[in-house]
């Protein structure tokens, strides 16, 4: 019984594994294209508008610091908030609890993630022959996936008692990704727009990945704590939702 906890999420991951990347290697080369395409497409479409990019001389390098971080946040927020309804079946189970199964989907898509932003940055790297400070790179992703494991611990829980916020969240994801700071500059933007989009923590830390692939980059409005604390605190409330309502989160349908 005292590992019984490691071995059920060991097993929800595998099973997980299977369910969404299926057996072959194929599933896992869909999980690096489909974000690389995007950086691909967005770099070409607005590279053919514009002469330069904003910040370097890469679209696609630029995209990618913008778009690989919203990328990871929609990534985990959206499969840690689906996390209890697909594996509801599962929690007739004794020894599965809703908790075990948000945790085994953010742990697997966290790993993927880290998998497939390694393989895109590393070869922008090379190809655009750039210096990474590689702490600051991590520091913004480990921010990012608590950030999107504490909307999608809540989420969870709301998509079970209030359905009609599925689809909500829904339409909220496409203007959130214009707002995050993936196509344009924070620094760029008139004074009164900065004092908008400075509350949201996403801007924060597509801030300070992109201050990890261009040093000259101004990042004194970038602050982790805010973006971190913001995660954390989320990650606290949803999970003591989830464990306040164990039982009519596995019998609600």
């Amino acid at each position: 019984m005292r590992f019984r906890t490691p071995r059920v999420l060991l097993a929800l991951m595998i099973r997980e594994m299977i369910t969404r990347y299926g057996r072959s290697w194929g599933g896992y080369v869909w999980a690096v294209l489909e974000p690389a395409g995007i950086v691909t497409v967005l770099a070409f479409a607005l590279g053919s508008f514009l002469a330069k990019p904003p910040l370097g001389d890469s679209f696609a390098l630029f995209y990618a610091t913008g778009y690989l971080v919203f990328y990871f946040f929609n990534q985990v927020a959206g499969q840690s908030g689906t996390a209890i309804a697909v594996n509801r079946e599962l929690m007739q189970l004794p020894m599965v609890r809703p908790l075990d199964a948000v945790v085994a989907r953010f742990a697997l898509t966290f790993l993927t993630l880290i998998c497939v932003c390694l393989l895109i940055f590393g070869t922008l790297v090379v190809l655009n022959d750039v210096r990474v400070d590689i702490v600051r790179a991590l520091r913004a992703l480990a921010t990012v996936s608590v950030l999107g494991l504490g909307v999608g611990t809540v989420n969870a829980v709301a998509f079970t008692f209030v359905p009609v916020w599925r689809q909500i969240w829904t339409m909220l994801s496409a203007p959130l990704m214009i707002i995050s700071g993936t196509f344009f500059l924070f620094t760029s933007m008139p004074a009164w727009i900065q004092d908008i989009l400075i509350w949201n923590p996403l801007i924060h830390v597509t801030g300070e990945m992109r201050a990890a692939f261009y040093p000259g980059y101004r990042d004194d409005y970038v602050s982790l704590t805010y973006a971190g604390g913001i995660g954390i605190a989320l990650v606290v409330v949803g999970m003591a939702l989830v464990l306040r309502n164990h039982t009519a989160l596995i019998e609600t349908r």
